[in-house]
């Protein structure tokens, strides 16, 4: 059975429509419709356009220099690029409804960074994340494009670049690493991206978590 399209996009709009679609299914199985799907599909981009409503002058202003990051705008970097990676990847094999939970990644990532003084980080991960869309949703990110400058600076999105990965943003400072004593997790450590293991096993041992669990007693292994 088909459902036809048309009442949805009188509701909704062709980008929900077209969202829905690709969020729901691979494009090689079957669709069972629903919905409540099609509500979540429309929330989210209300959302991708709130958020450059509240943020509009910020991301107008922005340039696109890096170089003065603070750790929290490097963890959104690496973020958005880990995701970008990703996305990129499932675009190849037209993994198409992994492509649209990527994007609602970048878009929890953005709004969840409240550091300020990072509006490069926040500027490069919302233009990412509207190229990311705009395959599936031309018409809201196409009009967010203009809106916020960039059509100006990366020309109109149709011709735009696809955004290329950064592999220096994926690189860590420091690296979190998972505490077990006697086989249960009992927290977690973190150090130095290049530490050996002399200096993990000394930081694991001298952790808050693994004295109160330790209680007091010398690890037979580490």
């Amino acid at each position: 059975n088909g459902v036809d399209p048309q009442a949805l996009i009188d509701q909704y709009g062709a980008d929900t429509a077209r969202l829905f679609v690709m969020f729901a299914s691979p494009p090689e199985q079957t669709l069972e419709w629903n919905d409540a799907g099609v509500e979540g599909a429309h929330r989210f981009l209300k959302r991708v356009w709130g958020f450059a409503a509240k943020h509009a002058e910020l991301l107008k202003a922005a340039g696109s220099d890096f170089a003065a990051l603070s750790e929290e705008g490097k963890a959104l970097r690496r973020e958005v690029h880990l995701v970008l990676k990703q996305v990129s990847y499932d675009y190849e094999r037209m993994q198409y409804n992994t492509v649209v939970s990527g994007a609602m990644k970048l878009l929890n990532a953005l709004e969840g960074f409240k550091a300020t003084g990072q509006d490069a980080a926040l500027r490069e991960g919302f233009s990412v994340l509207l190229r990311v869309l705009y395959p599936a949703c031309p018409h809201i990110t196409h009009a967010l494009w203009t809106d916020l400058g960039l059509a100006a600076e990366l020309g109109d999105l149709l011709d735009a670049p696809w955004p290329q990965v950064d592999e220096s943003a994926l690189q860590q400072d420091q690296v979190e690493l998972m505490l077990q004593v006697n086989g249960k997790l009992r927290g977690a450590i973190k150090v130095p991206a290049g530490a050996d293991k002399a200096a993990i096993e000394a930081a694991a041992l001298a952790s808050p978590d693994f004295a109160k669990f330790a209680e007091g007693q010398t690890p037979k292994q580490v």
